[in-house]
């Protein structure tokens, strides 16, 4: 796997990074990154969560995702795999950030899962150096990317001690919402969740509460956009929704092989769902 390295400011989606403190110096990445800024939403929580944790962590991803939201996370066990996971299930788009180099992927168990998120057009991104190996500080260091590159956090579960706490600090330390879902006031594993709301964290019970905020406008676009008739071409009209013309954008942006990208282009126009602007510009009908 090619291991590329850019600044922050090389790219459009990572330029959320110039403003982190202290701002990485470099960022070395596998995969595909969006070519476009996009909404994103950072997905944390526990790594050994309930099946309550394990429910409501799969469900925000995957809604989210489904509506063109890139989901971000760290890769670790538990919340962050889920996260991942159901991501790539709506056929959206998913950055991990490692705290080590890429020369590895880890956890070891999560590398499939990492390959898998390379595969469907995703990246995994690091400040560190390829041959750099795990910490226990980097992890809390590499917080301060996993919030900084969304545009808002959401947790899903945490204990009242749990490294989970740091990225929502980081969060507010950027500026960024947190979101929180609400747990059972007698369960260990929701005691960091409800603390985040009694000192106003904003909790969110279904994913309309986190577009209506980071998205103004979106969910009125939702009702109206049509789907796709597969993964593709919801990704491609869900692109289109959120304010992108350019075809050749489109195309980078949905991580379809530019063959596949023009055949579904071209059966979106021809079942009415999307018209030509001239110029290889493109809107919803």
């Amino acid at each position: 796997m090619k291991i590329n390295k850019i600044t922050p400011d090389d790219n459009e989606f990572t330029k959320t990074l110039t403003s982190v403190v202290p701002k990485p110096q470099a960022l070395y990445y596998i995969g595909t990154l969006p070519a476009v800024r996009q909404a994103a939403v950072t997905i944390v929580g526990t790594r050994k969560p309930s099946k309550y944790g394990q429910e409501v962590t799969h469900m925000f991803a995957y809604e989210l995702a489904r509506r063109g939201v890139v989901i971000v996370s760290g890769l670790a066990l538990g919340v962050d795999g889920i996260a991942h996971r159901a991501a790539l299930e709506a056929g959206g788009i998913t950055l991990a950030v490692q705290a080590n180099g890429l020369a590895t992927l880890t956890p070891h168990s999560h590398r499939q899962l990492g390959i898998d998120i390379l595969s469907k057009g995703g990246a995994i991104i690091s400040e560190y150096a390829p041959d750099v190996p795990p910490a226990k500080y980097r992890f809390l260091e590499r917080n301060r990317l996993v919030s900084g590159l969304s545009d808002a956090v959401l947790i899903t579960e945490a204990a009242a001690r749990s490294g989970t706490l740091s990225t929502a600090a980081r969060a507010l330390e950027q500026g960024k919402e947190v979101f929180v879902v609400p747990g059972n006031i007698t369960s260990p594993l929701s005691a960091g969740c409800n603390q985040l709301i009694r000192q106003g964290a904003t909790p969110v019970t279904k994913v309309e509460d986190i577009l209506e905020i980071i998205l103004p406008g979106a969910l009125e676009q939702q009702l109206k956009m049509p789907l796709g008739d597969n993964a593709a071409q919801t990704k491609i009209i869900e692109l289109l929704a959120h304010g992108l013309r350019d075809g050749e954008e489109l195309q980078r942006a949905s991580a379809l092989e530019v063959s596949v990208f023009s055949s579904e282009l071209t059966m979106l126009e021809i079942n009415g769902v999307v018209r030509p602007l001239g110029a290889n510009q493109w809107t919803l009908r």
